[in-house]
């Protein structure tokens, strides 16, 4: 296993991808907050939410520039890692991946000029507009790099011949099925994790004793928005089932270990599976509720696993992720409305501790969620690298040093890891709320 590329290639994938979309969920999901941030401090003329932009934006920057050096690193590795892929689909692909970096570098040039420009403008809300700006490129970055992801689920836009694809279209290509619910969950996930991110750092200050009103302020924004999306993220789970249902079913059918194709499916939560047996011990089994996820319709036929031949199947273990990435919804939106609940009866008074520790948890769960959705989501199209025409086996490199840069890339990513919370802590640290609203000379 140590000296097999394909096993090797899959593990610096994994790893390479585990570390940027924790950087690139970020980058996605903080500037829209950013921006909300500031216009209720133009409009409110509130000078906490101002403030509240200005710090949320300087950390942003940083996570900006690591996700920068993950990203390049993946568009590395897919040409060296994957060679056969990219020399099939590459070019099907060169459209969303030029366009990915064209998004990066116009959200690139409008973050620096937001940076750099407050109090340039007499009217604040010519610097707030500049903030729109980085909100699609961020958002459409994500929309491309996952409409190529879409694309090896649901690939189109090209012709087969003699294993030579032919007659490309790229704009078909990249507005595969699978694109829509795709895309939709990935931005509305990313939104969500931003939120709750932005949600914890309040929260752990309130819990430590800090009684400022701007952590408040921060607190209440965030989980507004911890709210919205996780009931977006929710719509959009149920959408990507459907998805699955009619495209991918073999994947659907792996995730809820649903082995005969029958009417009236039962969703199944949890359990312990015997694989030769194909029984499941310990497992919650709810009726009809995997037909109703399927098509709407509880008596709607679901295809199972047997259906296909074995060597197809998707890794059976996915439907523990599956589980976790769902179970991990619920509750993240179970505590944004516990959080509207209690401040709609108790306002700012006193927020419960219990409360404010499940936000804090809320952060890193969400973040575990959408790593949770991504092993789910790749692993799933297992055996396939580009379902239906090519394999991880066919496409992965035959070169002898992958191991090398599995414990070079890593090194990286360790690295990063650890210096990236160090620098965000002094960059804070070294500007406290408190210090920055006495400079700022702000009436309480």
């Amino acid at each position: 296993m140590i000296d097999d590329p394909v096993v090797l290639s899959r593990l610096l994938t994994f790893v390479t991808l585990a570390f940027h979309i924790v950087m690139a969920t970020i980058g996605v999901g903080l500037p829209i907050f950013i921006s909300i941030a500031e216009l209720v401090g133009i409009k409110k003329k509130d000078p906490h939410y101002i403030l509240l932009a200005r710090r949320w934006t300087r950390g942003y920057t940083i996570l900006v520039a690591v996700g920068v050096v993950t990203g390049t690193i993946i568009g590395f590795q897919l040409s060296l890692l994957w060679p056969s892929f990219m020399q099939a689909a590459g070019h099907v692909i060169s459209l969303p991946l030029f366009m990915e970096t064209f998004a990066f570098f116009f959200e690139a040039i409008f973050l620096g000029i937001y940076l750099y420009t407050w109090e340039r403008f007499k009217n604040p809300i010519y610097h707030w507009l500049l903030s729109i700006p980085i909100i699609i490129g961020s958002s459409a970055s994500a929309f491309f790099i996952t409409s190529v992801n879409a694309f090896m689920n649901t690939p189109q836009g090209f012709d087969l011949a003699e294993g030579t694809i032919m007659n490309v279209q790229p704009l078909v290509a990249m507005f595969n099925p699978a694109m829509p619910s795709k895309v939709s969950h990935v931005l509305t996930t990313a939104y969500l994790t931003g939120a709750f991110l932005l949600a914890a750092i309040a929260a752990f200050h309130i819990l430590r004793g800090k009684t400022h009103i701007y952590y408040k302020k921060a607190l209440h924004l965030a989980m507004i928005g911890c709210f919205v999306f996780s009931i977006a993220t929710i719509i959009n789970g149920d959408i990507g089932g459907k998805f699955l249902a009619v495209y991918q079913p073999e994947k659907l059918a792996a995730a809820e270990w649903h082995f005969e194709t029958e009417d009236r499916a039962t969703l199944l939560l949890g359990g312990i599976l015997d694989p030769d047996e194909q029984e499941v011990k310990f497992g919650i089994r709810i009726p009809y509720a995997l037909s109703i996820l399927a098509f709407n319709r509880p008596t709607a036929e679901v295809i199972g696993l047997n259906d296909f031949p074995e060597e197809l199947w998707p890794p059976l273990y996915i439907h523990y992720f599956f589980n976790l990435m769902i179970t991990i919804g619920m509750f993240l939106a179970a505590v944004a409305f516990a959080y509207l609940v209690f401040y709609y009866f108790n306002r700012f008074n006193s927020l419960n501790k219990w409360l404010l520790r499940a936000i804090i948890i809320c952060a890193p769960l969400s973040i575990l969620s959408i790593e949770f959705g991504w092993i789910m989501t790749e692993a799933g199209r297992q055996p396939w690298i580009l379902r239906g025409y090519l394999t991880v086996a066919e496409a992965a490199t035959t070169s002898e040093h992958v191991f090398e840069m599995l414990l070079l890339f890593s090194s990286l990513y360790l690295a990063l890891a650890i210096l990236l919370p160090i620098i965000l802590i002094r960059l804070f640290k070294k500007k406290t709320v408190e210090s920055e609203i006495e400079n700022q000379n702000i009436i309480l």
